[in-house]
């Protein structure tokens, strides 16, 4: 559904509901049933003009934004952000985000660099909230030992949810690039430990399928994949329970650059 199309609905929708409220104790037929209503009607009148202001509001200051993301155009939408960021200086995370994302569509991994070495400089906090991308434009670039410097350095920051991916992406930064010890000791770390089924169920196939030939500890690292194999389908019964969970994700890039390993683990998961 077109963006302008789902604004004005939520428009009309909030206009025909504060018009029914204002006309309520008018077509009340008793008098004092209307004189008390009239103490709810005001305030939840006030509440509703604030909320349709608000709306307009962010329609007009976001249209020029909202159209180009309906459209998909990538070039522009980096074009209109990066006057907001670089020429006015508003180093917002969400945008940062949003102009990244765009950089990688198009995949210009030396321009999210770039973003992300000025950001460094003018705000510093919003590369930290924006690891996993930056983090991602490595791994797509070829980068691995400067993804996995860049997830080392933030791996203990953000959420619970960015944490476990950062780690995650840490012990992916090093399979790729070689670097099988460091990748299995953190692999092995995460299928034991994690408590998200779709982290847990990628750390046990690589462990299985790409680091246990390499391992020096074969037993073990295919022990523990197996019990993070069990875990997984304790959690989620079948594969298309898993599928469910991958897509409840979102289209995030750090997820988009792996979904191929995910339905890939689902397969080995529920083989």
């Amino acid at each position: 559904m077109k963006f302008k199309y789902l604004i004005i609905a939520f428009i009309v929708i909030i206009s025909i509901i504060i018009l029914a409220t204002a006309l309520m104790p008018t077509l009340m037929a008793s008098p004092e049933f209307a004189a008390s209503f009239q103490y709810i009607t005001l305030p939840l009148l006030i509440i509703m003009g604030l909320i349709f202001v608000c709306m307009v509001i962010f329609f007009l200051l976001n249209y020029r934004l909202l159209s180009l993301l309906e459209r998909e155009d990538w070039p522009a939408l980096s074009y209109y952000l990066e006057q907001i960021i670089y020429v006015k200086g508003r180093y917002n995370a969400r945008r940062v985000k949003l102009l990244a994302s765009s950089y990688l569509v198009i995949t210009d991994y030396a321009s999210v660099l770039k973003l992300e070495s000025k950001a460094m400089l003018a705000k510093p906090s919003v590369v930290e909230k924006n690891a996993l991308i930056f983090g991602a434009a490595r791994v797509l670039s070829g980068d691995s030992r400067g993804a996995a410097s860049l997830f080392h350095t933030h791996m203990n920051k953000g959420n619970k949810y960015e944490r476990q991916w950062i780690h995650w992406f840490y012990g992916f930064s090093q399979l790729i690039g070689g670097e099988f010890n460091s990748a299995e000791k953190e692999f092995m770390s995460i299928a034991i430990s994690s408590n998200d089924a779709i982290i847990a169920g990628l750390s046990s196939y690589f462990l299985q399928t790409s680091l246990a030939k390499y391992s020096l500890r074969q037993e073990e690292c295919r022990s523990i994949a197996d019990n993070g194999r069990r875990r997984v389908r304790t959690a989620l019964k079948s594969i298309g329970a898993w599928r469910k969970e991958a897509n409840r994700l979102g289209t995030d890039m750090h997820i988009a650059i792996v979904r191929k390993y995910i339905d890939e683990a689902g397969l080995w998961l529920y083989a």
